[in-house]
């Protein structure tokens, strides 16, 4: 059974069974810049929010139901606002304990067109918040400091030595899971050509000091083609994965791209 190689390096694992080829080598110019063709992810129903200390988030709060606001990996300690003494220019705020969500509520009439505090959490981060106030259901609204998230994903990635990290990003990838502090993405860009190679990006994992890319890959030709290093060359990339070591023509696969993220 072939493993997971990584050239001199020496370092190997099976995934599901099924053959994989790894190298340390550079890989793919070509598809560096896919990195940069990413899109924002698709509006979801829930409002998802990146935040910086000290920085302001923008939202939507329900002027009829509550308005949950949750922070990721952080809990609030303590929010602040002005009470104007008019009933119906006051907003309420409740800090549940447990999870240290806080949920905010206007009452019948509220007259303002948008609402604003601040927001000290537990790690020491503050934030501003400014909601427009607007419709009748309620509002959740999940907040993201990239700080966090960095760290979260620095702590992952240091667990283990840089090849072996990356082989770990690969196999996440190539189960579809989820990895604490990793950014996921599943954007689907527009094909681009490779020389008879059809390469679209499917979905990102971006961490601290790595960065997955799951490309699609195609053999638009008429011969088949070998799918190495050789074929998909990339300054700045520490591997690569694929299923297959040669497509057929017309054959599709998918290939896992390793880079290094210089520390986002």
């Amino acid at each position: 059974m072939a493993q997971l190689g990584w050239g001199a390096i020496g370092v190997g694992a099976v995934l599901a069974g099924r053959p994989y080829a790894i190298t340390g080598r550079p890989v793919g110019a070509a598809l560096i810049c896919l990195g940069a063709l990413c899109l924002a992810a698709p509006a979801m129903a829930d409002q998802n929010i990146p935040a910086a200390d000290n920085g302001t988030v923008a939202c939507l709060a329900s002027a009829k139901d509550l308005t949950r606001i949750s922070l990721a990996g952080d809990q609030f300690a303590s929010v602040s606002k002005i009470s104007t003494g008019n009933p119906a220019e006051d907003f309420k705020i409740v800090n549940e304990p447990v999870r240290g969500d806080i949920y905010l509520s206007v009452p019948d009439g509220y007259v303002r067109g948008n609402l604003s505090f601040f927001g000290t959490t537990r790690k020491g981060y503050v934030y501003k918040f400014v909601c427009q106030v607007r419709g009748n259901d309620a509002e959740q609204v999940f907040v993201t400091n990239t700080a966090i998230k960095a760290e979260a994903a620095r702590d992952w990635e240091v667990r283990s030595s840089p090849e072996d990290s990356a082989v770990r990003l690969a196999q996440a990838m190539y189960r579809s899971e989820t990895i604490e502090g990793f950014e996921v993405r599943q954007d689907v860009l527009e094909p681009v050509t490779v020389g008879k190679l059809e390469v679209q990006q499917v979905g990102e994992y971006r961490g601290a000091d790595l960065k997955g890319l799951v490309l699609r890959v195609r053999n638009t030709g008429r011969d088949a083609l070998p799918l190495d290093e050789n074929m998909l060359a990339a300054k700045g990339a520490v591997a690569f994965m694929t299923p297959v070591s040669e497509l057929a023509p017309g054959q599709a696969a998918a290939v896992y791209l390793i880079q290094s993220n210089g520390g986002r």
